[in-house]
Order: C-alpha cells, then sequence, then structure tokens
C-alpha cells in the first residue's frame, strides 16, 4: 500500500519545515573511473586481508580504489506537497519537470529520478531540485548522480528507511546508469553517503567474509581529519574551462580501450598510481600527490586524447607556475582541478588566470549529506 505523503506535507508547509537532503559534489582524482563495474571486475583480485591492519593498508595497493573529496556544491532536494495521486520531479536549473501516476513510470532517460520515487512506493510529493550555486550544472563534479543519490536518500527517508546506505548506492549507480543518463560507477554514490576526504577500495561482490547482499561495497578509510583540510584547500583549486561536452563519450572511450591489449595495460597501471594518491594525503606528501596526478592525467590522455580536448590551454598554464591541471569527471563538464605542493605558487597561476576562466570556489566538507525535517508527524 502506498505511502501518502500528502496531507503531512501540507503541514510541514505550513510550518516551513518541508523535507529536505542536501546532496554535497566531489572532486575525484587518480582512481577516477576505477568504480565503473566493468573496471573494478576486470582487476578485482581475492586479497588477503590480514587481521591487524594499519593505517597503509599496502595490501590494497592493487585493487581498484577511488578517492573522494567532498566540497560544499551540490544540491538541494526538496519534497513539496503534490496532487495526492501523483509523483513529480521538478529540476529549478534546467527548467524541467515530469510527473507520472505511480504505477506508470515509463522507463526512458527523463524519468530516471521518477522511477526512483515510485520504487519507494511514495505518492502525493513534487521533488524539487536546485543547485546550491548557479552556473555549475555541468562541471565534472558528479552533479547528476549527486542529484540521483540525493533523490534516493530522500525517499528512502520517507519510506521508514527500508534500503541500507550501500543499498541506495546501487540503487543509484544502477538506475543512472540503466537508464542511460550517463556511465557511472559508484564513486560519487558513495560520495555523499559518506562524505570527507575518504578511501574507497572497491569490492564489486562485497567484502570476503562480511555478510552482504551482493551490491558490492566498500572499504572505507578517513585519509585527513577536518582540522587538516585547510592544508589541502590553500593547495587545490578548481576552475572551469566554459567549454563542457559529453563526459560520457570519454567514459565509453576509456571502456573500449580496456578490451584491447594496449588499452589493458595502460588501465592495469591505474592502481598503483591511486594507491600513490591516497598515500600522499594521508601523509601530506605533496610531492607524491602532485606526481600522482601528473601520471593519472597522462595515461587517461593515452587512452583518450579527448579527454583533454578543453583544457589544454589550462594545462600549459599551470606548468607555467609548477602547478598541474587535471580534468575532472572524464573531463567532459569543463571543470578543471589544479593543484601545487606550494600555495604561493598556486596563488600565482590563479592570479594569472583571473578574466580568462572563472574559478569554482569550495570549502571540504566532512559530511557527504544533510537530511532536515523527515520526520513528518511524528
Amino acid at each position: 500500500m502506498s505511502i501518502q505523503l500528502h496531507d503531512s506535507l501540507k503541514i510541514a508547509e505550513k510550518k516551513n519545515a518541508l523535507p529536505n537532503v542536501i546532496a554535497y559534489n566531489r572532486i575525484d582524482g587518480p582512481g577516477s573511473s576505477l568504480d565503473l563495474s566493468e573496471f573494478q571486475q576486470t582487476f578485482w583480485k581475492l586479497p588477503k586481508i590480514p587481521q591487524n591492519d594499519d593505517p597503509a593498508r599496502k595490501w590494497t595497493c592493487n585493487l581498484p580504489r577511488t578517492v573522494g573529496i567532498t566540497i560544499d556544491t551540490g544540491t538541494k532536494i526538496e519534497a513539496r506537497p503534490f496532487d495526492p495521486d501523483l509523483i513529480g520531479v521538478k529540476s529549478v536549473e534546467y527548467k524541467t519537470e515530469v510527473t507520472a501516476f505511480p504505477g506508470e513510470v515509463i522507463p526512458v532517460k527523463e524519468n530516471w529520478l521518477l522511477k526512483i520515487i515510485e520504487i519507494f512506493d511514495i505518492k502525493g510529493v513534487m521533488f524539487v531540485l536546485e543547485n546550491l550555486r548557479e552556473g555549475i550544472q555541468s562541471s565534472g563534479l558528479g552533479g547528476s548522480s549527486t542529484a540521483t543519490i540525493g533523490v534516493c536518500i530522500l525517499a528512502n527517508e520517507l519510506a521508514g528507511r527500508p534500503f541500507s546506505k550501500i543499498q541506495l548506492i546501487s540503487l543509484a549507480s544502477r538506475i543512472e546508469q540503466g537508464f542511460g543518463v550517463s556511465i557511472t560507477g559508484t564513486q560519487e554514490q558513495s560520495n555523499v553517503i559518506f562524505g570527507g576526504v575518504t578511501d574507497y577500495v572497491w569490492f564489486p561482490w562485497g567484502i570476503p567474509g562480511h555478510p552482504g547482499t551482493g551490491y558490492g561495497d566498500s572499504l572505507r578509510y578517513e585519509l585527513m581529519p577536518p582540522e587538516d583540510y585547510g592544508l589541502l584547500e590553500e593547495r587545490t583549486a578548481i576552475f572551469h574551462t566554459g567549454r563542457p561536452r559529453q563526459s560520457s563519450d570519454v567514459n565509453l572511450a576509456w571502456r573500449n580501450a580496456l578490451l584491447t591489449e594496449v588499452g589493458y595495460k595502460l588501465h592495469s597501471k591505474k592502481m598503483k598510481v591511486a594507491y600513490k594518491f591516497r598515500e600522499g594525503l594521508r601523509l601530506q606528501k605533496w610531492d607524491h600527490v602532485t606526481e600522482s596526478i601528473d601520471e593519472y592525467r597522462r595515461i587517461r590522455t593515452k587512452l583518450c586524447e579527448g579527454y583533454m580536448e578543453s583544457s589544454r590551454d589550462l594545462l600549459e598554464r599551470a606548468k607555467v607556475f609548477n602547478c598541474i591541471a587535471f580534468p575532472l569527471g572524464a573531463g567532459g563538464g569543463g571543470g578543471v582541478l589544479l593543484f601545487s605542493k606550494d600555495p604561493e605558487s598556486l596563488e600565482k597561476l590563479r592570479e594569472d588566470l583571473k578574466g580568462i576562466y572563472s574559478e569554482i570556489p569550495f570549502k571540504i566538507r566532512s559530511m557527504g549529506h544533510e537530511i532536515n525535517n523527515v520526520n513528518l508527524g511524528k
């Protein structure tokens, strides 16, 4: 029997206390794309997990992994009262709205978020999505995945939490890819669920010896405490090239390269580079961070020249100031990470880019999402 939310949402609206979830974006880096199912499954091998592990987790160096860095851009998803017999999704930025009767949501790309609401068997509700910052809809920060998992979290809360965190990650990832929204893995979704500066070691079928659902899981390690975030913030910046394009084209090229001998060998180098990035952050060895980001970018570019299509000028400008550039996501959103082990060098680069490229300012966050006002009538 469907959960009717119309009346309780009307009451919440009068109190100015509508349920909402704020889902935050992430900065990726070395290890990104290893969260795609093909890469998780291709390079995963049964590890010997030590009983007494140490913070370095050296035994994971050859396993697929990604480091997520949560930042304070993202999407607010609010549940508003709607026609008692319908469900709906509205995007403020994209000026789109889709509605349907529960049980009649056609499985097409435009309905992917509506299908999630239907899955949770709730009705009488409109989910309204609005970006926290204007003008960065497509910046390689995982925006569509952030919105997808945010809708999952809010629907799960309104339905009484029938799914676990890992199940929500799987649901969001499978729906987004299955409906053709984008080629996605579990990195962005995991970032919204867990947050922080976090190392994710991917276990595509669950962690051996641990009970699970078969949806997959990750071994997670917080690499940096919140009090040290400033050390990373002063060495990083995000600029937008102003030339967004479809990142799915690059992801597809990387997937196709996996099926060739040359491509497979290049992809197989990624695990150790990602581990070096992980350890560079954990130990605050900024030269290791620099080297790993630069090496990972080179591997990605060899696998698909189009990855650097809109970022070459930024890369050359960065080199002048001893900084490095790393197109975020699959390079399709226009967002580029700039990094320097020397904060002063990054400031000089920032001055050089003024008036040429727009900066996306950010702060690192320890939590991937916030939940508000979900206890309707309780």
